[in-house]
């Protein structure tokens, strides 16, 4: 049997060493085809994006190059060049002319823009407040026309964008630079509007290098920058510009939302910038998909069929060998069984001529000592059950021992349910517990007989411990009867006192002692455990009822 188990433990080894291979290289297979198919999806991605974005940005770049001398004081600049705006691209959210007006022709203006049909013709500050022309005393940058015109855009014209924190930064950098520039992330249109951005070009006056306005196209974030389909492999994300802890995306409903940048421990993210109104736009992409976990699970999964495989032809292998070598295991086992067999059958003759000798002794030592003969009658048929249910408990637990608490049981010995038991719970041996259930018998049966000083049975404690560890430790037993006394208490019989004194102490190798105390009957008895519990017996006794378990199994 070793060499078969040899030869098929190699045959498994190889099984499984070719599996792991083979799992390894689906791994790291699956892995580079999943992270190439991703990259190459992700570049594909950020390049329609970018060509989105230099769409918008010509596009600016011709309507400033179609404002030829714009009429900065009139409210309807955009209207020529309206069809060239909606042929070319028409997603932008607001486009607007806002021209700089110096001082002197603010009022000219405010009539312009009342011409134009637009609601609100004063020249207003940032926060909508109506100013005081008369006070300004430099140019300032006034939004003069918008397109498309509807109820909500044709209140816009009038505003001065100066003092604007977004844009009135990016009006007077985008002058300086001269090129069309791009705001950071804002709310447009109202408080609770759609976030965008917004693109700023400079229009200069013909021939000279002085600045007439700008034209500007306001663009929402979710379809310039972060337009993904649901089948895509990753989730776009945008870097805010504005703080490097944030990221914004599109949530469910389709509003863009700021949230916290999310930590990539698995490495699924993959980051690509696009440029847009001078500004790099650092767009990230997570995999939808954990790619190490599925390619673990595809790994795994390719290991588990190859260590499947490798079983059943293990298992196979084995059993056309072992039908081989089943005959003369059999045979061996069966003469062993026999062997055995014998051996118990002598350990149980053994046993039974013991207890056929103590029940002999019971029967002699009762009868001889007996001053009545229904007295003892009764009291060798109590002996005899208590020899009786410590052999059925024994039989119960295959001659393994018996727990003591058993032992005081009702039905080994008399009115144990006036007995308060109390101790650990420990298994003694077959010749321990022989002996225990006669003395706790004998000690149950006298306290019956016996009257208590208040008239009633005597209340009884049996308790037990142990003291001390390993081959030092003693068993120590103390019953004691209360409310008794040596005037009320009959005297144990001949039988009785040897058993206490002797038989019981000479058994178990300890001592003995039984006294009165001014309130009870106490017997005390200690032991070394060694001889309570007797392991040397029970590891015998258990090598003998191994082989004929085994053979009640495989009978039944």
């Amino acid at each position: 049997m070793f060499r078969l188990g040899f030869l098929i433990g190699l045959i498994a080894l190889i099984g499984v060493t070719i599996s792991g291979l083979v799992s390894y290289r689906v791994y790291h297979q699956e892995i580079s085809l999943d992270g190439a198919a991703l990259e190459r999806a992700v570049d594909i991605h950020a390049r329609l994006v970018q060509d989105r974005l230099s769409e918008r940005e010509l596009l600016t770049r011709i309507i400033v190059g179609l404002l030829r001398r714009p009429a900065l004081l009139q409210g309807n600049v955009l209207e020529p060049l309206r069809s060239s705006i909606y042929a070319f691209k028409t997603d932008f959210l607001v486009a607007s002319w806002v021209a700089r007006i110096p001082p002197a022709g603010l009022v000219n203006a405010e009539k312009q823009l009342a011409a134009a049909g637009f609601t609100r013709p004063r020249i207003r500050d940032g926060e909508d407040q109506v100013l005081n022309i008369a006070a300004i005393s430099q140019p300032i940058d006034v939004l003069m026309d918008v397109e498309p015109r509807n109820e909500e855009t044709l209140s816009f014209p009038g505003r001065s964008f100066d003092v604007h924190p977004v844009l009135g930064p990016l009006l007077a950098r985008a002058a300086e630079e001269g090129k069309p520039l791009c705001s950071d992330p804002l709310v447009l249109m109202r408080t609770n509007g759609p976030v965008g951005v917004v693109l700023v070009a400079p229009v200069m006056q013909e021939g000279t290098n002085a600045l007439s306005g700008f034209i500007t196209f306001s663009y929402r974030i979710a379809p310039l920058m972060l337009a993904n389909e649901e089948t895509s492999p990753f989730e776009l994300v945008l870097r805010d510009p504005r703080d490097a802890a944030k990221e914004l995306k599109v949530d469910a409903q389709g509003v863009v939302i700021a949230a916290p940048t999310r930590h990539d421990p698995a490495g699924q993210l993959m980051l690509r910038n696009v440029s847009f109104g001078g500004k790099d736009w650092t767009l990230g992409y997570y995999a939808k998909t954990n790619v190490q976990a599925r390619a673990q699970e595809l790994a795994a999964i390719v290991a588990i069929i190859g260590v499947a495989l490798t079983s059943i032809i293990c298992g196979l292998f084995g059993y056309v060998v072992y039908n081989n070598v089943r005959l003369s295991r059999e045979i061996e086992v069966r003469i062993g069984f026999e062997n055995r067999l014998t051996a118990v059958i002598g350990e149980l003759n053994h046993r039974v001529k013991n207890i056929l000798a103590v029940i002999q002794s019971i029967i002699t030592r009762t009868l001889r000592h007996g001053s009545d003969v229904d007295s003892a009658r009764d009291l060798l048929i109590g002996r005899i059950h208590a020899m009786s249910n410590v052999v059925s408990l024994l039989s119960d637990s295959q001659w393994q021992g018996v727990k003591l608490r058993g032992l005081l049981e009702s039905r080994a010995i008399p009115h144990a349910e006036r007995i308060a038991v109390s101790g650990p719970d420990i298994v003694v041996s077959p010749r321990a517990a022989q002996s225990l259930s006669l003395l706790f018998f004998e000690l149950a049966s006298h306290a019956d007989e016996g009257l208590s000083l208040v008239g009633k049975h005597p209340n009884i404690s049996a308790q037990w411990h142990v003291m001390g560890e390993g081959r030092d430790a003693i068993f120590d037993f103390r019953w004691e009867e209360f409310n008794t006394s040596a005037a009320t208490r009959r005297p144990d019989s001949d039988f009785g006192v040897i058993l206490l004194d002797r038989v019981a102490p000479e058994a178990l190798g300890g001592a003995s002692k039984r006294y009165f105390t001014d309130v009870s009957y106490v017997y005390e008895l200690t032991a070394p455990m060694e001889t309570v519990v007797d392991q040397a017996e029970l590891d015998r006794t258990d090598r003998l009822a191994a082989p004929v378990d085994a053979a009640r199994r495989r009978q039944g």
